[in-house]
């Protein structure tokens, strides 16, 4: 019963940082400030009341649609939420109430924000990269076999293989995707940045296949590899070393 009630407070939690999370990737990009002004319709710049931001009910009550103009409001709003309260009371069940917990849901917070935004825009913000490494960095105390050691040389690890790959592969990643790995690797740490960056090409190649040959994406149009990443990321959290001792074990 404990068990379930904290699921369903989790589940929650994760709806109200859902919308916030909506907020910060509408005005990061546009370089606006995400506590002011409050939460307003992007077109007739009305101020919401509270019925108009409920997590999800909002959305689904007015049909899209903002109360008072009557603008389409998109999809990404309730699925950033949906998403984001899945996720909270996953990481909940996996690691139950634990500083690993904490850290995770931050995480996990850091990599939607990334996702979408790269996702909508093909960037990765500096104002969200560089922010996060210190805290990464103190937060490498506090996960279970990193520590700073194996957090600094994942860090310089992924920035390195990033960059090299970005002269290889010239126009195929941007800069942001260096300073992004260099982050991850600080994240996940050495060795696990190598499943990191495994999932991140393997998922990012096959999608980016599956498209080519769809017709959706022609040659010369940008897949973003950030949200590859940042999903391998997230993965390698969890079950990174399992990931890692199965695929060292097909070369023993």
């Amino acid at each position: 019963m404990l068990v379930a009630t904290t699921t369903v407070i989790f589940l929650l939690l994760g709806l109200s940082v859902g919308s916030f999370l909506n907020l910060c990737i509408d005005r990061l990009p546009a370089d606006q400030s995400i506590l002011r002004p409050g939460s307003h319709c992007q077109l007739c710049e009305r101020r919401l009341r509270i019925p108009d931001l409920v997590p999800i009910v909002s959305y689904v009550l007015l049909r899209g649609r903002c109360r008072y103009c009557g603008s389409t409001i998109g999809y990404r709003s309730p699925l950033v939420e949906a998403v984001t309260a899945i996720t909270f009371a996953f990481l909940y069940l996996n690691y139950d109430l634990s500083i690993q917990l904490g850290i995770s849901l931050i995480y996990t917070s850091l990599f939607i924000v990334i996702i979408v935004i790269d996702y909508e825009h093909q960037l990765i913000l500096n104002k969200v990269v560089y922010p996060a490494l210190p805290v990464a960095l103190v937060f490498s105390f506090f996960w279970p076999e990193l520590g700073i050691g194996k957090a600094l040389l994942g860090g310089l690890t992924g920035f390195a293989v990033m960059l090299a790959l970005y002269f290889i592969f010239q126009g195929g990643f941007g800069e942001g995707d260096i300073k992004l790995m260099g982050l991850l690797g600080i994240i996940t740490g050495f060795p696990m940045i190598g499943t990191c960056l495994l999932l991140g090409v393997v998922s990012g190649g096959a999608v980016a296949t599956v498209l080519l040959i769809s017709g959706l994406r022609g040659r010369r149009e940008a897949i973003p590899f950030g949200p590859f990443l940042a999903g391998g990321a997230f993965v390698t959290l969890l079950w990174g070393q399992t990931i890692w001792d199965w695929y060292v074990g097909l070369f023993t």
